[in-house]
């Protein structure tokens, strides 16, 4: 097992390169909002047979990628940043009171116990076989986030989770969160659009859709693969960044396994009829983006 504590990093927010000065509300003479990030990354490989490590049995290839915040403004700030950022990657309450190395230990140590749940279920399936080795309980999990946008009030990330259990292929599923830093609050479209935004947010994410796929009609986006016009709407799976917001939407959401996860961008310039007044990414847009 490969686990590597050493790699921190910097992300001096507000002084980046595309320039992003954005003035914090509440924010105070000699606050520092830059981060400091450190990377847990863990490769190993579990064999499901207990104190196995014949390489014929089944195993799973576990590979974990976890980029969280070591350094932020003051202490009470930095363990709030922290419970988000853990709360996010390992999805579950439990992990929130560990420190970052203790969660991913326990991460690792309940995905090893869950999957060494399925021996008694190996060996009444190669009892069945008459003796072959059953094929499907050769597993992978990879589990890995990275910092995809961040200014001094706002930072969105990306949760990349995939794995295989078995079946005819393995999953793959992106979840982005997005951070308001001065409240240190998860963002959401209720938090970003005035009430009633469904509807005209839907048109254009579609709109946007059909420009990217190069059809007239939404119609159209059938025949490019989609399930139905109507399965694509806001999904709250999105991400910011100095060009507009970015959706996802997972595979089998609003089209088959085999295209993917599907994105879409709709700038901002499209957003501002319904973006809420004062929200961060109205403010944002404000004091950044020139008018067009």
């Amino acid at each position: 097992m490969k686990i590597n504590y050493g790699s921190s990093f910097f992300i001096i927010l507000g002084v980046l390169s595309f320039g992003l000065l954005f003035s914090c509300k509440d924010k105070k003479a000699g606050d520092d909002f830059s981060i400091e990030f450190d990377t847990i990354r863990v490769e190993k490989r579990i064999p499901l047979l207990e104190q196995e490590n014949d390489t014929t049995l089944p195993y799973s290839d576990v590979s974990i990628g976890f980029v969280y915040p070591k350094k932020f403004r003051n202490p009470e700030d930095l363990a709030r940043l922290q419970q988000i950022v853990k709360g996010t990657f390992f999805n579950n309450q439990k992990y929130d009171s560990l420190s970052a190395e203790e969660a991913v230990d326990k991460y690792l140590a309940d995905y090893t116990a869950e999957y060494r749940v399925l021996a008694d279920d190996f060996y009444t399936d190669k009892t069945r076989l008459e003796g072959k080795t059953p094929s499907w309980y050769w597993y992978y999990m990879n589990n890995d986030n990275r910092i995809l946008f961040q200014n001094d009030s706002l930072l969105s990330y990306a949760v990349e989770y995939s794995d295989y259990t078995g079946g005819a292929h393995g999953s793959f599923h992106v979840t982005y969160v997005n951070i308001d830093l001065n409240e240190l609050t998860t963002l959401s479209e209720e938090d970003l659009f005035v009430p009633n935004y469904f509807k005209p947010l839907t048109e254009k994410i579609v709109r946007n859709l059909m420009k990217k796929y190069n059809v007239t009609v939404p119609d159209s986006l059938i025949s490019e693969g989609f399930f139905e016009v109507e399965d694509i709407v806001p999904n709250n799976n999105f991400w910011l960044s100095n060009e507009g917001i970015h959706y996802s939407y997972n595979q089998y959401e609003i089209a088959p396994y085999a295209m993917g996860v599907i994105d879409v961008t709709i700038p901002y310039s499209e957003l501002k009829d319904i973006l809420k007044p004062n929200s961060p990414v109205e403010q944002f847009i404000h004091n950044n983006i020139s008018e067009e």
